[in-house]
């Protein structure tokens, strides 16, 4: 039973076993990079609005 656990881990992978590998490793990335940006999209929401409300602030401020 070992020994074919062995065979089956020392083999060499065909190219269809490689290209599925590399492409499970891809829409991995893609899921990572996507958060990524999802995150990064919310910060910059947040900074636009705060920058909005500041200057709408600052500019009642100096109006009175």
């Amino acid at each position: 039973m070992w020994m074919m656990t062995i065979k089956r881990a020392l083999r060499r992978l065909t190219p269809a076993e490689v290209a599925a590998k590399e492409l499970a490793d891809a829409e991995l990335e893609l899921l990572s990079a996507l958060s990524h940006r999802d995150y990064a999209q919310s910060i910059i929401d947040y900074n636009t609005a705060r920058v909005k409300r500041l200057r709408a602030f600052l500019a009642k401020q100096e109006a009175v």
